[in-house]
C-alpha cells in the first residue's frame, strides 16, 4: 500500500511535467512558423513571443510543485524506511517472545526490506536523470525563446525600417507629383506663352499686294458715282487680311500701316482716270489723270495708323474710266510698318 502511495506521487509529477512540455512545444512551433514566413512581421509574432512568455512562468509553477511534492516523497521515503526497519525487529520479538523458531517468515521480511530499498532508490535515480533531463530541456526552450526574442526584435525594427521607407517613398511620391503639377503648369504657360508669340509674330508680319484682273483685258466705268474697286489677282496676303472677294483690307492689330495705289486708264477727251485711298468709308487721298489721247497714268500713298477692326480700300472716281490687262497697270498694296 505505501508503495502505491510512492509510485502514485512519482507519476503525478511526471505526467503534469509532460503536459507542460508539450505545452510549451506549440508557441515554439508557431514562433518557428512565424520565423519561416516570409510575411512582415505584424501581430502574429507578438502573440508568439507573449505565448511563450506565458509558458515559461508555467514551466516554472510545474517545477516548484514537483520539488515540493518530491520533498513529501522524500518524508514519506524515510518514514516507510524506519517502519521497514521496524517491521523486522517486531517480527524478531514476536519469534522471541512466542518462542517460535525464526523459520522463513523473518527471512521474507527481510527480502522485502532488501527489495523495496533498491526499487525507492532506483525510483529516486530515475526521477533526477528526468529532473536532469526536463532541466536541460527547459534551458533549451529557454535558449530558443531568447533567439526568438531576439529574431522578432529584428522582425520589429525591419518592419519599423519598412514603415519608415514606405514613409519615406510615400513623401517622395508626393513631392515629385507636387513637381510635376508645377511642370506642367510651366508646360502650359511656355505653350500659351508660344502660342501668343506665334499669334503676335504672325500679326506683325501683314503685307498684301493685288492687281484688278486674274485674266483678261477690261475697261470699267465709267460710273455716275463713286464704286468700290476690287483687286482679284492677289500677288501676296501675308497675314490673310486683304479679302479679295470684297476689296477690304482689315486691320489685324493696332499700328501703323502704309498704303499705295496705281491707276492707269485711257486717254479721252470726256473721261478720265482715277481713285481715292478710303478709310472706313473716309477719304484719304486720290490719284487722278486726264488727258485727250494716249493711256494715261496716276499713283498716290500715305500711312495710316489703324484700330484693329478698322478697313482700308479703294473707291473708282465718279466718271471716269480705268483700264487693265494681264500686264496689270493697276495695282493696290500695303504693309505694317509697326504695332502700337
Amino acid at each position: 500500500m505505501h508503495r502505491q502511495r510512492i509510485e502514485m506521487a512519482l507519476i503525478l509529477p511526471l505526467v503534469l511535467l509532460s503536459i507542460c512540455c508539450v505545452s510549451a512545444a506549440e508557441p515554439q512551433d508557431e514562433a518557428e512558423k512565424v520565423i519561416i514566413s516570409t510575411q512582415p512581421a505584424g501581430n502574429k509574432p507578438q502573440s508568439v513571443l507573449n505565448q511563450q512568455q506565458n509558458c515559461i512562468p508555467d514551466i516554472n509553477s510545474v517545477l516548484r510543485d514537483i520539488s515540493v511534492q518530491l520533498a513529501e516523497v522524500k518524508v514519506e521515503m524515510k518514514h516507510l524506511q524506519r517502519q521497514n526497519e521496524a517491521e523486522p525487529q517486531d517480527e524478531a520479538e514476536k519469534v522471541i517472545i512466542s518462542n517460535q523458531p525464526a523459520g522463513n517468515k523473518p527471512q521474507s521480511v527481510l527480502n522485502h526490506q532488501q527489495n523495496c530499498i533498491p526499487d525507492i532508490n532506483s525510483v529516486l535515480r530515475d526521477i533526477s536523470v528526468q529532473l536532469a533531463e526536463v532541466k536541460v530541456e527547459m534551458k533549451h526552450l529557454q535558449r530558443q525563446n531568447e533567439e526568438q526574442s531576439t529574431t522578432l526584435k529584428e522582425l520589429e525594427l525591419q518592419k519599423n525600417e519598412l514603415e519608415k521607407l514606405q514613409q519615406q517613398q510615400q513623401q517622395q511620391i508626393q513631392t515629385q507629383a507636387a513637381e510635376l503639377v508645377t511642370i506642367k503648369t510651366k508646360v502650359n504657360i511656355s505653350e500659351k506663352q508660344v502660342e501668343a508669340l506665334r499669334k503676335d509674330r504672325e500679326v506683325r508680319q501683314v503685307a498684301f499686294s493685288a492687281a484688278l484682273l486674274v485674266s483678261g483685258s477690261e475697261t470699267i466705268g465709267p460710273f455716275n458715282t463713286h464704286t468700290n474697286l476690287i483687286f482679284k489677282n492677289v500677288f501676296e496676303n501675308i497675314g490673310n487680311a486683304y479679302n479679295p472677294q470684297t476689296g477690304l483690307f482689315t486691320a489685324p492689330v493696332r499700328g501703323a500701316y502704309h498704303f499705295e495705289f496705281y491707276i492707269y486708264g485711257p486717254g479721252e477727251t470726256s473721261h478720265g482716270s482715277g481713285a481715292a485711298l478710303m478709310k472706313n468709308g473716309q477719304q484719304i487721298c486720290i490719284a487722278y489723270e486726264h488727258q485727250t489721247s494716249h493711256g494715261v497714268k496716276s499713283a498716290n500713298g500715305a500711312t495710316l495708323l489703324l484700330e484693329v477692326g478698322d478697313v482700308v480700300f479703294l473707291r473708282q472716281w465718279v466718271n471716269s474710266k480705268i483700264s487693265d490687262s494681264t500686264n496689270n497697270h493697276n495695282t493696290f498694296s500695303g504693309h505694317l510698318l509697326f504695332t502700337m
